[in-house]
Order: structure tokens, then sequence, then C-alpha cells
């Protein structure tokens, strides 16, 4: 069964002060790793002109999709302002799928011959689809948890030397949005965070520094 689920996140800016603060605050840090991130597009840009990042990480698909708020908006400015420094991304991670969702944006791919999920089709899929990897980066990653459930607390620092924190809730598919993010807003004023701007993520950065064109684009499409 293809599990979804929403990731609710804001991002922040570390500072010298973050470690100590989240020790003060009670967070456990729960390990440290490295990985490598590919993300796959057309050469038109496709998938990331709507908003979907198709990443490969350490042998495992995921495409991020935006999610539509279930219900209604928030109502009080308050609650709007603090939903408004948050991303929120449905995540496919059965590979079926997410060719299949691929293929409905990607326009030659049927003509081409059709997709397989195999292990071995791996390279055949994407050039099927006509998919190139355009972004490539090495991340470190210390990761915390909060007592207050299903909160977690990432600190990235990315081998292009930018260095940046995320708050993240996982919410299943159809589940409370809202109360996600009013458990990150808390989290957010336990860690002292201010300003009202959304913090710029590694994505945003890479393709900032090293390809302009790309990130202009997506920046005249509101995508950024």
């Amino acid at each position: 069964m293809a599990q979804m689920s929403v990731e609710v996140e804001r991002k922040f800016l570390c500072s010298a002060d973050t470690l100590k603060t989240l020790e003060e605050i009670g967070a456990v840090c729960v390990g440290q790793r490295q990985f490598l991130d590919q993300y796959f597009d057309t050469p038109k840009f496709e998938l990331t002109l709507k908003d979907m990042w198709l990443r490969n990480r350490k042998g495992c698909w995921e495409l991020k999709c935006p999610a539509t708020v279930d219900g209604t908006e928030e109502t009080s400015g308050e609650q709007s302002e603090a939903a408004a420094l948050c991303t929120r991304y449905k995540e496919i991670t059965n590979l079926p799928e997410i060719q299949t969702r691929v293929g409905e944006v990607v326009k030659d791919a049927c003509e081409r011959g059709e997709t397989s999920s195999s292990q071995e089709d791996e390279e055949s899929w994407l050039s099927n689809m006509n998919l190139v990897c355009f972004a490539a980066f090495t991340t470190v990653r210390r990761s915390f948890t909060l007592e207050e459930e299903g909160v977690q607390i990432d600190l990235d620092q990315a081998d292009f030397g930018y260095h940046v924190g995320e708050i993240e809730v996982l919410v299943p598919e159809g589940g409370d949005v809202q109360s996600a993010l009013e458990k990150i807003e808390r989290t957010a004023q336990k860690l002292g965070l201010t300003g009202d701007q959304r913090v710029e993520g590694k994505m945003n950065v890479y393709l900032k520094r090293n390809h302009p064109e790309h990130y202009a684009k997506l920046l005249s499409e509101h995508v950024l």
C-alpha cells in the first residue's frame, strides 16, 4: 500500500546559540547522518515549475507535491501568519505511484514506452520521461526530537556552505494540519525564533548560486 503523509515544516536560520537553546528546551539528539540528495526534472523544468520535487536519497525515491489544506482555512490573522511561515508538501514514496504522477506532468513520456518499476529499469524510466539530474548536494543532518509528540528538529549543513534548521511534523494524509501548525508555532516560540519572513531552504540557495536561470523561472512562476 502506498503510504502518503503531509510534511508540515518551518525553516529557521541557525545561530551560535541554537544547540544550547535546544538543550535548554529539552530536545533530545537522536542522531547525525550524512546523505546525498539528487533532484530530477525535465530540461524544461516541467516538474519544479509545478512545485513538484523528485528526489533520490540513498537509493529511495520521493516526490514532494504541494498539499492543499483540507477543510477550512485558518481564521485568525495570527494563525494564518504562522501558517505562512510553513510549507506543506505531500510526500509520495511509492515508486509506481511516483512514476504515474510524474508521467501525468511530463508530456512525451507516454509516447516513449511504458515505465517499469523494477530496479534494473531505473535508468530507463528516467530517460523515457526525459528526466535529468539538475541538483546534487550532500547534507550533514543532526536530528532532535521534542517531548511534544511528533515534533522533529533538524539542523542541516549543506556541502555548499549553507546552514539551516527545520521544525517538522509529519501528518498522515487527511490528518490534522492545523494541530501540526500549532505545534510548530509553539516550538518556534520555545526556540526564540523571531521574524515574519520565510527562511530559504537548501534548494533555493543551491539554485540561486548554481542555476540562476532556473531559479529566476521558479520565482517568476511564484513557486519560490
